[in-house]
């Protein structure tokens, strides 16, 4: 199977398979006499892990493990649950984060009148200092 027929079969473009395959994430595919990529089985069900994994915020790095323990017959579940429960767990703090980023936002909004006035509590609040009539 050639690089293109990988990439309609994965939803990867051609770039982003040769990117992976660049950075050691999937099982190098064979070379034909003219050079060209030859793939197989495998390398779909690779591909397609990583395709989903990055999907569901996995890094380079984790999608590297992954691929790993795809490849590894004698892998345990419980080590993926525990990488899959370990990035939940980041997600979740992420979502906290951006959660309070929201709540200063709001609270920024609030303050200010919004109206003609040079005045604006929010770019007084991010700068750090408070209004000055500095001329």
């Amino acid at each position: 199977m050639n690089i293109s027929d990988v990439a309609k079969r994965t939803g990867l473009t051609s770039k982003a398979i040769r990117f992976y395959e660049e950075k050691g994430l999937v099982t190098p595919p064979l070379r034909s006499e003219n050079g060209y990529r030859s793939y197989t089985a495998r390398h779909l069900d690779e591909l397609t892990l990583l395709r989903q994994a990055r999907q569901v915020g996995f890094t380079l790095d984790e999608c590297r493990e992954l691929v790993h323990l795809f490849n590894d017959p004698g892998r345990h579940s419980a080590d993926v649950k525990q990488r899959t429960l370990l990035k939940v767990k980041e997600i979740e703090a992420h979502i906290d984060q951006l959660k309070a980023m929201r709540e200063r936002l709001l609270a920024l909004a609030e303050a200010c009148p919004g109206d003609e006035s040079a005045d604006c509590p929010i770019i007084d609040n991010l700068t750090g200092c408070c209004h000055r009539n500095e001329k």
